[in-house]
């Protein structure tokens, strides 16, 4: 019997130039205590388009600095707080991290969730799930949740201003979005949030796809010039809404279990969405499908400044077979490919995309 189909998605989604302006207008029916877990540079990219939202009214606002990543101890620290000061509201302020620990915050302590990103690195934001840390700094778990975020507010301008290096992180992990999903759509097998993929959530992934292709380039060279563009708000809805909601509900395969094999070499690494990219271009090695799309796929990479070596991401060779055991170790999502993958084949396809990779930057400087 097949599983039951399943669609999961923030209950609001927001996005655009000054959104936080509207803040309140959109959180208000939660309560009139908030606390906002915030990175540095989030507190100083939002507090005061926030803080204009809500006005004259009379509501409580903490402001809370996190400690960097989203560990067990510091999701207890927020969780004081919260049952301390009686707060209705987390929200969660900046990148992934300040994004976990809210979303735990809030769940352990039962309370509405709104988030605000800062840095469009990764489709935390609308998933319903956060990646939690003992303290000291090791991996402890994956945190799924029953729902996925009350709000989500995006403003384009916060974006805009932001480091290019994480808009292009966030269209790398975007990438992986729509082949993972149709690797495991094909397989029947189950989406995120354990159920059957819906043809909604194809049509989201393969958007998200045909988005990055087409306006990519151009979001990149807006942020790098601080300019909010139709461009970039395309984009900026790619990595976080479409990536985010397609992740969700159409799954992962040897994209995101070949990022989890290079965090196990304990080397000093690319970002996450840098290892997603390559990991997807090793990803169309495997299936061996037609040339084209590799070369669209590889192209787009090169145009954005996304990795096509292993050198650009901190491996050498001989990192690769240590890297493709722990990717295809139980469990992993690498198993929802068709046929399965051994760890040697694996390997050889990592050390052929790096191969393919130099080749292809050696003949541009011809």
């Amino acid at each position: 019997m097949k599983d039951l189909l399943l669609m999961r998605a923030p209950l609001k989604y927001i996005q655009g130039k000054d959104a936080l302006k509207k803040f309140y207008e959109n959180a208000k029916d939660f309560g009139k205590k908030y606390l906002f877990v915030c990175s540095h540079s989030g507190y100083n990219a939002t507090h005061d388009l926030i803080e204009e939202s809500f006005g004259s009214s009379k509501t409580v606002r903490h402001y809370e600095i996190f400690n960097r990543i989203s560990s067990v101890g510091e999701i207890k620290r927020m969780e004081k707080i919260v049952k301390d000061e009686k707060i209705d509201v987390v929200v969660g302020i900046g990148g992934g991290s300040a994004i976990d620990t809210a979303k735990a915050t809030a769940y352990y302590t039962h309370r509405r969730i709104a988030i605000v990103p800062t840095v469009c690195a990764t489709d935390a934001p609308c998933t319903g799930l956060s990646v939690i840390y003992n303290d000291d700094h090791s991996f402890n778990s994956y945190l799924f949740y029953p729902n996925n975020p009350d709000l989500v507010i995006v403003d384009s301008g916060v974006i805009s201003k932001s480091p290019a290096k994480f808009l292009v992180a966030g269209m790398g992990d975007a990438l992986g979005t729509y082949f993972e999903a149709r690797a495991c759509y094909k397989t029947h097998s189950k989406s995120l949030e354990n159920g059957g993929i819906t043809l909604s959530a194809m049509a989201l992934c393969k958007l998200c796809y045909e988005t990055l292709i087409k306006d990519g380039k151009k979001a990149l060279v807006s942020v790098e010039n601080k300019l909010v563009t139709p461009e970039l708000d395309a984009i900026i809805e790619a990595n976080t809404y479409l990536s985010g909601v397609g992740a969700d509900n159409g799954g992962l395969c040897v994209a995101h279990s070949f990022y989890n094999g290079v965090t196990s070499v304990g080397k000093k690494t690319a970002m996450h969405g840098n290892c997603v990219a390559f990991g997807t271009l090793v990803q169309l090695l495997l299936e061996n499908g037609c040339s084209e799309e590799y070369n669209e796929v590889r192209d787009f990479m090169y145009s954005v400044g996304l990795p096509l070596t292993l050198e650009e991401i901190g491996l050498e060779d001989s990192d690769v077979e240590a890297v493709a055991k722990a990717s295809c170790a139980a469990g992993e999502s690498i198993h929802n490919l068709s046929g399965d993958v051994t760890p040697n084949e694996l390997k050889d396809a990592i050390i052929l995309c790096d191969r393919l990779g130099h080749e292809y930057l050696n003949s541009l400087k011809k």
